[in-house]
């Protein structure tokens, strides 16, 4: 009987057979489906990832160059191992390169008779500078990615006056932030949305000390990766043991659409060191304004993560990678103790590292 079994199990009718080779195919290119999911659910794959963009993003997107360590040679053929070190050598000892355009500049306010501290905003298309030989028809706040960095103290009237100069509605969104209802920026649920043309002023206290961001919440997905977004510092984050740092550094990290892989809007090796001398203390947040996760890794020298989303640790802790999910913001301590030049990314290779050498979320810290 159990050769009789065995037999029935192996030979299977036609039809069984077909429908078996079938399910199997129906299941392979599922399979190969999910693990496409996290290039093609942003809107135009990353850049830096490959090279595509997304075509509703903007007005008019330019075609990008593809940089990714998927690209290869652009002929087809596999290069031998001493032309692929040649050419990662030639990316990688080109950081850091200039490019056009820095974001993340201090925006000064103009103080009102009251006090009230006033921004203004605007929204607008504007060409972008990714790394060298690499623009991208952006969408951003006063013509850079990030937009400028708002800094105000506990206790400040704040008034931001936002003019809409895309070609479609907008709204402002301020991320983490005790803001009145009215205020908080979404677009059919706390306001209407902005339309093209017209402004819209939003009024809130800044409450508490904390590091955050600002960004679109109308079409999220295509206006927020497209460049809307930057950073907000309310006071000072208190540090363990009143250490004084030499130097704060925030670190905006995107990965999808229009901007793509990139830290502050740049992509390595366009990305800026962090230069440090011996003894210092720099204080760096890193801000996730992406899609995914980014478990941020610097060699040499350990973090001390003091604060999560704005609010001290009671219990500050080490870590060499500190993984960062979207909408996050973790700030540490690095204490500059170790000489040299030390690498400072992501640690999802596909994030940073590839066969054209380093690109997107990759930078260094130079320690001397």
């Amino acid at each position: 009987m159990a050769l009789v079994k065995t037999k029935a199990l192996v030979q299977k009718p036609p039809r069984e057979g077909a429908m078996f080779r079938n399910q199997l195919l129906a299941m392979t290119v599922a399979f190969a489906t999910a693990l496409a999911v996290p290039v093609w659910l942003a809107p135009g794959a990353p850049a830096g990832t490959s090279g595509m963009t997304d075509a509703g993003a903007t007005s008019g997107t330019a075609a990008v160059s593809d940089s990714s360590p998927m690209s290869g040679s652009g002929s087809g053929a596999a290069m031998d191992w001493k032309t692929m070190d040649e050419q990662m050598a030639k990316r990688d000892k080109s950081f850091p390169a200039a490019t056009k355009g820095e974001g993340g500049k201090d925006l000064a306010p103009t103080v009102l008779a009251d006090g009230t501290k006033e921004f203004h905003l605007t929204a607008a298309p504007t060409k972008w500078e990714i790394e060298p030989g690499k623009t991208v028809d952006a969408w951003a706040f006063n013509g850079t990615v990030p937009g400028p960095t708002i800094h105000v103290n506990v206790g400040d009237k704040v008034k931001v006056v936002v003019d809409n100069k895309l070609p479609e509605s907008t709204s402002v969104h301020w991320h983490g932030m005790q803001v009145p209802n009215n205020m908080d920026g979404v677009s059919d649920v706390t306001q209407d949305p902005i339309p093209p043309g017209k402004s819209f002023t939003y009024t809130w206290d800044a409450t508490r000390p904390m590091v955050t961001w600002y960004h679109s919440h109308h079409d999220g997905t295509k206006q927020v990766t497209s460049g809307l977004y930057g950073a907000i510092e309310v006071g000072d984050i208190p540090t363990p043991d009143n250490i004084k740092p030499n130097q704060v550094v925030l670190m905006q990290l995107q990965d999808a659409g229009t901007i793509g892989m990139t830290i502050n809007g740049k992509s390595f090796p366009a990305t800026k060191p962090i230069d440090a001398h011996l003894g210092d203390w720099v204080e760096i947040t890193y801000i996730n304004v992406g899609t995914m996760e980014h478990p941020m890794h610097l060699h040499g020298v350990d973090q001390l993560v003091i604060a999560k989303d704005g609010f001290p640790l009671p219990a500050p802790y080490k870590a060499d990678t500190v993984p960062v999910s979207p909408g996050e913001r973790y700030t540490v301590l690095v204490h500059a103790d170790a000489k040299g030049t030390w690498a400072f990314h992501c640690h999802i290779f596909p994030h940073s590292e590839g066969a054209q050498g380093m690109f997107g979320l990759f930078t260094e810290m130079r320690i001397s």
